[in-house]
């Protein structure tokens, strides 16, 4: 269930080129799954803006988000102190407790947040982890730091080969001979779908897309599934592989 809250800034920072992290002192008991995400209203635009939790306390949410146009730029320039009127809690998130031992946590670009705090769940169950971080370059890489030190096996692919694997978050996989029984992704659609065809094991997919409300009243990011529609707001982001229809 979602809510609607007023949350204050209490730090805004750059990572590295154009994306930023920025930590909101609020309630964070609507947030109960890896993979959720929080739609917030910018004064001046008409739609919010939806940014998926990268971690959370009883009193905090973390997100991070990359400046791609005038609402996320006008986010850049937060500083502490601001009220954001925020809807949390959004979304379907990923199974933390899905029948594995060895999950492998793909991200692409401003797909890798809410990775995060998935791994950290993971790990604090046992599980041996693995997270494949895809970029275009080297000075747009963040977080491989920050996953290594949750215990995680870090690989990162570029697109120009400047840091890591050259190429595709696939190309990272097939190069590690990365073994793992069960597989969680969030990114841009080529990759999620690129993933699934070099792919056996079973996996949950976290789809990107514009979205209206962000609550499933619009209807507006709905794709095709085996059950038919679904919207990626609410019955999303995150769904199983088998019902995806490419």
């Amino acid at each position: 269930m979602y809510k609607k809250a007023i949350y204050s800034v209490l730090s805004n920072e750059p990572l590295t080129n154009g994306v930023y992290r920025m930590v909101l002192e609020g309630d964070s008991q609507w947030i109960t799954r890896p993979g959720q995400f929080v739609n917030i209203e910018l004064e001046g635009f008409y739609l919010r803006r939806p940014i998926s939790i990268s971690d959370w306390s009883d009193n905090t949410i973390t997100i991070i988000y990359k400046v791609v146009g005038r609402g996320t730029e006008v986010m850049s320039h937060m500083g502490a102190g601001v009220k954001l009127d925020v809807l949390t809690g959004l979304g379907n998130g990923f199974d933390a407790d899905a029948d594995c031992q060895k999950p492998l946590l793909v991200g692409g670009g401003v797909g890798v947040p809410p990775l995060y705090r998935l791994a950290k769940e993971l790990i604090a169950r046992g599980r041996k982890v693995s997270v494949v971080l895809g970029f275009n370059r080297a000075d747009e890489v963040f977080y491989a730091d920050e996953f290594k030190a949750l215990g995680a096996d870090v690989y990162v692919s570029t697109a120009d080969g400047s840091m890591g694997v050259k190429g595709f978050v696939t190309d990272a996989i097939r190069e590690a001979a990365i073994d793992f029984d069960y597989f969680y992704s969030c990114g841009p659609l080529p990759m999620l779908k690129a993933l699934c065809g070099c792919c056996e094991q079973d996996g949950e997919l976290s789809f990107e897309e514009r979205m209206g409300c962000g609550f499933g009243a619009c209807m507006g990011c709905s794709c095709k599934t085996l059950a038919g529609n679904k919207r990626i707001c609410k019955d999303g982001p995150v769904m199983k592989r088998g019902e995806i229809i490419w």
